[in-house]
């Protein structure tokens, strides 16, 4: 189990402004937080920041993909030179794709093209909505471009988002209904943080679909509550000695929530601390798991590395979380325990329940994320935000 809560001073999580730079400054205590704007000097590096590349559907390794255009929508499928149309209205709107030998090779209708990569785009190579399915496994619909190549004796599809349209399409999927505004606000800034602050994990793409990143589904609607906590919030991200971090968040704590440390996890940018979490410690999520006593030697309480091990084994909810006490029984040993995720950072039911109580989405964050500033993170070519307030 976890040491006890560290016990911080309650500090309100700030927003300070400037016209390019983030400010290095001290905590300060306030209710009216502003912005700040930040600058770069390379207009690549500001296409690429706006941009998020997404390895989409690797979980199920798969060998072959569907693409399908909405009703009302135009796809093109380019392989090298050649290219095909998908739209509803020609009578052609889907096209198969399938992994032979080194060789991506794309059906549809009468036709077949073959390369090493295919990729799909609006007539102007403009992000588009399209649908992406494994037959008799998953469909998910994005908004973006695509990429599909071999990758690993498998198809590697890798879709390119909008930042903004990834954040509403991670908060939608990671966010219970029902969530109050402000809590899907700060849910917004912790997703968008780890966006800007988190790339480098895989290889071939900026990120994952899955909790190894942040999970990403559908963006949602127009006017959705989530489409407006994210539109609330646009460009808002947290910093810590003035730099974004990647904010780390989890579904339920076990009444406090976590630091990198006590789980056994390399110290990040940002320390974390372990703080009360009021609503978790009263409601808290409990579960009973029974596993072989074989792999319950390899299971260690507060041990982050070790879980996510059974886990990926066993089962993604086989060790929901890191708090729990273990009970032999036979060859089996039972697991009773509370939480869910690695408790790290803003605890989802917990700030739901805050912003039922009318906490706004800083201090949300400024309770889960203590000592650090809310910036509004911004790319050379883009309007600078004026001072304004948040509420």
């Amino acid at each position: 189990m976890a040491s006890k809560s560290t016990k911080l001073p309650r500090m309100p999580t700030r927003v300070i402004a400037s016209a390019a730079i983030f400010l290095a400054t001290g905590v300060v205590f306030s209710s009216r937080p502003t912005l700040v704007a930040h600058s770069q000097t390379s207009a690549t590096a500001a296409a690429s920041d706006l941009n998020v590349r997404v390895g989409v559907l690797g979980l199920f390794h798969p060998r072959e993909f569907r693409v399908s255009a909405p009703a009302g929508q135009t796809l093109v499928l380019h392989a090298g030179n050649e290219s095909v149309a998908l739209e509803s209205s020609s009578g052609t709107s889907t096209s198969t794709i399938h992994l032979s030998d080194a060789r991506v090779v794309a059906t549809t209708g009468t036709r077949v093209l073959s390369e090493s990569k295919i990729f799909v785009a609006g007539r102007q190579n403009e992000p588009v909505d399209f649908i992406l399915s494994i037959s008799g496994k998953i469909t998910r619909r994005y908004h973006g471009t695509l990429e599909i190549r071999p990758s690993a004796g498998a198809l590697l599809a890798i879709v390119t988002l909008d930042q903004e349209t990834a954040v509403g399409s991670v908060v939608a999927a990671e966010s219970a209904s029902g969530t109050p505004q402000e809590a899907l606000k700060a849910q917004a800034i912790a997703a968008r943080s780890y966006l800007v602050a988190g790339r480098g994990r895989h290889r071939d793409f900026d990120f994952c679909d899955t909790t190894h990143c942040q999970f990403l589904r559908n963006p949602p609607e127009a006017g959705s509550a989530v489409a407006r906590a994210v539109n609330a919030t646009r460009g808002l991200v947290l910093a810590y000695n003035s730099q974004p971090f990647p904010a780390m968040y989890t579904r339920s704590c076990s009444g406090h929530t976590r630091t990198p440390v006590q789980l056994g996890i390399p110290a990040a940018s940002y320390p974390y601390y372990s703080v009360h979490c009021e609503y978790c410690r009263s409601h808290p999520v409990r579960w009973t798991s029974r596993i072989a006593a074989s792999d319950a030697t390899l299971l260690r309480s507060s041990d982050e590395s070790s879980r996510l091990d059974i886990d990926r084994r066993l089962g993604w909810s086989t060790v929901p979380s890191n708090d729990f006490v273990e009970k032999i029984d036979g060859d089996q040993v039972i697991l009773k325990g509370i939480g869910n995720g690695h408790g790290i950072g803003l605890c989802q039911s917990g700030a739901k329940a805050m912003a039922e109580k009318g906490a706004t989405f800083s201090e949300i964050l400024a309770h889960y994320y203590p000592n650090t500033t809310i910036v509004t993170w911004r790319t050379a070519g883009l309007q600078q935000q004026s001072r304004s307030t948040w509420r």
